[in-house]
């Protein structure tokens, strides 16, 4: 029996599984003066932390540019990254900012987030940098922005047109304007490019930043040994490059506009589910083109990141499709995904791999539970669904090895904030659970991720703060006031590293074990 158990935690070569452990934290919500956390030095920092802590995983949101609402499941492009994230610092040591350009800087909150605000500020800083570049390039970074603009040409050329476009009509809602430009017509398109080559200049060099800044940090996470897992919402906004360049990859009319959109069924979040309202996609066309286009996205965002977490991975058996126009998700249906020929080909499209983690939150059926096995994908445990019932699947003892166990996620109220918040029946099988009054509930939640068979252990750093509901990041079903908690390096203290370093070494996560 010794033995059988023994088997089950070693790999093919007789070696021990590794056992990882992490945090969640998007870089919008980093220290920073700038109004936003960036790239730079914060983040730089974040990793000395994570470091000490002895933690092998950061995980972030998506990274792409930002809809109205500022969540970053609502972006304008499947490629592009946010230019928020641009560290002006690093600008300025890069030559391409002065420090004197810095020295205006308005007394953002350090507690959350001003998008529009830091927006304006930043986007005129970006538009400095672009003019100095043009004004006196560099050679080091002429030579890389070349390099970049060649290497992305697939989808900057279309990102940086569309975002041009959208200036000069004034709305990223591509079926309002003139129809030579949303119909993409040739002629159009051509005089578009010559008309507007000085923006889309602009568009294409603030890509190339984020890159250089982010390839920079994602260099740092692995000479540290700290794997970087990103976030892909399986669908777009209407309003996105992607669905304007690609039109017969989605399900629209002869407008362009959705005829069914995204969205679930009532579930835990809501009694009348979520319409997400974004346009679906035209899998017989996906499976016409051997899934190019999948296969670009997901090969562009493992080049930012180690392993990518797969928004809504249920959807890729089948989906929820809601009539356009309804008001909640009530009244949409099931419809069939791509499935098992999808992942082939996406398996096959990234040299045999599939570094991808499956967010199989919700309604999950067999046939989702399936397809999630039979490619060995890690599914996700959250520690917050756990006490709703006495047999719930989220409970630890329960667990196959092959998951992600989290306190909570992005969507998820801080461990604190639920604790606070629900049923006292729940709070008492929680205490119940583990032997415990409650008193520490965050830090005694991360130690029940810590200790469990799971083969990540991941928790928002407001579990880490032991930050009550008010510091949670988002509320599903509500459009205002999300994506915008920031912490300060005051609130992080050595302690916190110390305890976290303690747990990874009591339940085998130590960093150690990886490197050695």
């Amino acid at each position: 029996m010794k033995e059988e158990n023994e088997e089950k935690h070693l790999s093919e070569d007789g070696r021990k599984r590794p056992r990882y452990s992490g945090i969640l934290l998007h870089p919008t919500s980093l220290p920073g003066r700038y109004g936003i956390g960036d790239l730079g030095r914060d983040a730089w920092k974040f990793i000395d932390f994570l470091d000490e802590a002895d933690q092998s995983v950061w995980q972030c949101l998506p990274l792409g540019p930002l809809g109205s609402s500022g969540s970053p499941y609502q972006s304008l492009s499947a490629f592009a990254g946010n230019i928020l994230l641009i560290s002006p610092d690093l600008l300025a040591e890069d030559g391409l900012l002065e420090e004197s350009d810095l020295a205006d800087c308005p007394d953002f909150s350090p507690y959350t987030v001003d998008y529009e605000a830091a927006a304006a500020y930043k986007t005129a800083l970006l538009e400095l940098a672009y003019r100095h570049f043009l004004e006196k390039p560099l050679p080091e970074i002429q030579q890389e922005y070349e390099t970049f603009i060649r290497r992305e040409s697939f989808w900057l050329d279309d990102y940086a047109l569309f975002c041009s476009v959208s200036e000069e009509e004034g709305t990223p809602d591509w079926t309002s304007w003139t129809p030579g430009l949303a119909k993409r017509r040739p002629e159009a398109l051509e005089a578009a490019k010559v008309r507007l080559a000085q923006r889309m200049g602009y568009y294409r060099f603030t890509q190339y930043l984020f890159s250089r800044q982010w390839d920079r940090l994602h260099r740092l996470a692995s000479s540290r040994h700290i794997t970087l897992i990103g976030d892909i919402p399986i669908y777009l906004s209407e309003n996105s490059a992607d669905v304007w360049a690609n039109p017969e990859l989605f399900e629209l009319d002869s407008t362009g506009h959705p005829t069914d959109v995204s969205g679930v069924p009532p579930d835990y979040f809501s009694a009348t589910g979520q319409l997400w309202n974004n346009p679906l996609y035209n899998w017989p066309e996906h499976k016409r083109t051997g899934y190019a286009w999948w296969i670009a996205r997901i090969r562009r965002q493992v080049s930012l990141t180690d392993i990518v977490r797969l928004d809504h991975f249920r959807g890729l058996e089948a989906y929820w499709s809601v009539p356009a126009g309804e008001k909640t998700a009530v009244g949409g249906h099931w419809c069939k995904g791509p499935g098992s020929d999808f992942l082939k080909a996406l398996r096959s499209g990234l040299g045999g791999r599939l570094p991808l983690i499956a967010e199989d939150l919700g309604i999950i059926t067999p046939p989702v539970r399936a397809l999630r096995d039979e490619f060995g994908l890690p599914g996700m445990k959250v520690l917050q669904f756990a006490f709703d019932g006495d047999e719930s699947d989220y409970l630890p003892y329960l667990y196959d090895e092959n998951c992600i166990c989290y306190t909570g996620t992005h969507d998820n109220n801080t461990t604190l904030g639920w604790f606070m918040e629900t049923d006292e029946a729940v709070r008492e099988r929680v205490r119940s659970y583990l032997h415990s009054d409650g008193s520490d509930i965050s830090w005694e939640m991360i130690r029940l991720a810590v200790s469990s068979v799971a083969r990540y252990a991941i928790y928002p750093l407001q579990d880490v703060l032991g930050y009550g509901g008010d510091c949670r990041m988002n509320i599903p079903g509500v459009a205002e006031g999300n994506w915008n908690w920031r912490f300060t390096w005051e609130a992080l203290s050595p302690d916190a590293a110390a305890r976290l370093r303690e747990l990874n070494r009591i339940y085998g996560r130590s960093r150690s074990r990886l490197e050695g």
